[in-house]
């Protein structure tokens, strides 16, 4: 699916699939993330707090998530021809990510539509955060407006 220069609008197909690079999320990050949201809740960042919840620990922000797997797709080349980001639906949050797990994205092509502009189109994904245990941490679908090759 992609090219030397990320992939065009032409270069997505119903049906390709592939997965990113793992990123290990750290206490670091979900520090910086609380910080950045002002979400400072006893669940993420009171370790004593976090040991009395059904989870047993502290547990990253679920948004946290969300942009740690935006950021594996973008290095992984998905978003080189990128136009904008077009819009989520039917995102769920399904299992919790806990600070030291590792997080890929699987990637599906749903579907595509060439748009009204000659230069764009619109690619339909949906994604899987997983972990490294291959357990679905978040899933749903993603809109992005994609080049065409000129």
């Amino acid at each position: 699916m992609l090219n030397s220069m990320g992939p065009f609008f032409e270069d997505f197909n119903e049906k390709n699939e592939m997965i990113t690079d793992g990123r290990t999320v750290t206490r670091a990050d979900i520090v910086n993330f609380a910080g950045v949201s002002g979400d400072f809740s006893p669940l993420h960042m009171d370790k004593e707090f976090g040991k009395k919840t059904m989870f047993g620990e502290n547990v990253a922000h679920g948004l946290c998530a969300m942009v740690v797997a935006s950021g594996n797709i973008e290095r992984s080349g998905v978003f080189d021809q990128i136009v904008a980001f077009y819009g989520i639906q039917d995102w769920k949050f399904t299992k919790p990510l806990f600070f030291e797990d590792t997080i890929r994205v699987r990637i599906k092509v749903e579907s595509k539509v060439a748009g009204v502009q000659p230069d764009r189109g619109v690619v339909n994904l949906y994604l899987e955060v997983i972990n490294q245990k291959d357990d679905v941490l978040q899933e749903g679908k993603w809109k992005i407006m994609v080049r065409k090759i000129k």
